[in-house]
């Protein structure tokens, strides 16, 4: 059985509250975007986990997508299987990549398997694997509050523009991205305006907070951003609190010659 999953985009970020768990509370809206790994997982007589593409680092027997199968076969009955991640979205980009394989993991084991559980059982085992997970079992449009893992379904179709993700490949560490943030209450209602205003008004009020506390440590993903504008962006953002800049154009764009060491995906929604 081969999958592939997807990656996403954060369309605004607010940090609104720091929670006693010591985790926060944020507003988002969550958007599948096809960048996409490839997700092979066929019933074995061993169990084990390969890959290729990117290099992923720790103990395979880490890697999300063996966790996603583990954590299933902790309540079913599972045959071993074999599982051949290879890895093309980047890692630690603010993309959600290892969530989406993990979920996309999750679904297949219960195709594979014909466990017939409903995304609303795939979802709570999902959020135990990661705050992302969850989305990726729906894999469509969502206002994310909470941790991340409470949706609101949103009425956005970005299809027929153009999307632009440009990784620099520098590591934004959680701490040091939440170093300078101050919590408050979202200065907009992001679901309304991403639902109602062209996508042109967004541009001074769709914020990811998170590029309060990184711009300054790093100015060259700052810089990405304003070269996206330049490029003739309506609208261009960090993607979640990695190094991953987006930019969304109404037209397809000429875009600028990037350093060999970036990744750069682009195509149309």
């Amino acid at each position: 059985m081969l999958s592939f999953p997807n990656a996403k985009i954060n369309l605004g970020l607010f940090i609104t509250r720091k929670r006693r768990d010591g985790f926060h509370d944020l507003e988002s809206v969550f958007y599948p975007v096809p960048w996409r790994d490839a997700l092979e997982v066929i019933e074995a007589d061993k169990t084990k986990f390969t890959s290729s593409g990117l290099d992923i680092p720790g103990d395979p027997n880490d890697n999300l997508v063996m966790k996603a199968y583990q954590l299933l076969r902790k309540d079913f009955q599972l045959d071993p299987v074999q599982i051949h991640l290879h890895k093309i979205i980047p890692m630690g980009a603010g993309l959600g990549g290892g969530s989406a394989d993990a979920a996309f993991a999750l679904k297949m084991v219960n195709e594979l398997f014909q466990l017939y559980l409903e995304d609303s059982f795939l979802e709570d085992y999902a959020a135990q694997l990661g705050s992302d997970c969850p989305f990726f079992i729906g894999n469509r449009p969502v206002l994310a509050t909470g941790r991340g893992t409470e949706f609101t379904d949103i009425d956005l179709d970005l299809s027929g523009k153009y999307l632009v993700l440009v990784n620099p490949g520098i590591h934004v560490g959680t701490k040091e991205a939440y170093a300078n943030v101050k919590p408050q209450e979202a200065p907009i209602h992001l679901k309304e305006v991403v639902e109602s205003q062209p996508l042109a008004d967004w541009k001074n009020q769709v914020h990811n907070d998170f590029e309060d506390s990184i711009f300054p440590n790093h100015p060259a993903i700052a810089q990405l951003k304003e070269t996206l504008y330049g490029a003739g962006a309506a609208y261009a953002a960090m993607t979640g609190s990695g190094s991953t800049v987006l930019g969304l154009f109404e037209e397809l764009p000429t875009l600028p010659a990037f350093s060999e060491a970036y990744q750069v995906w682009q195509g149309e929604l």
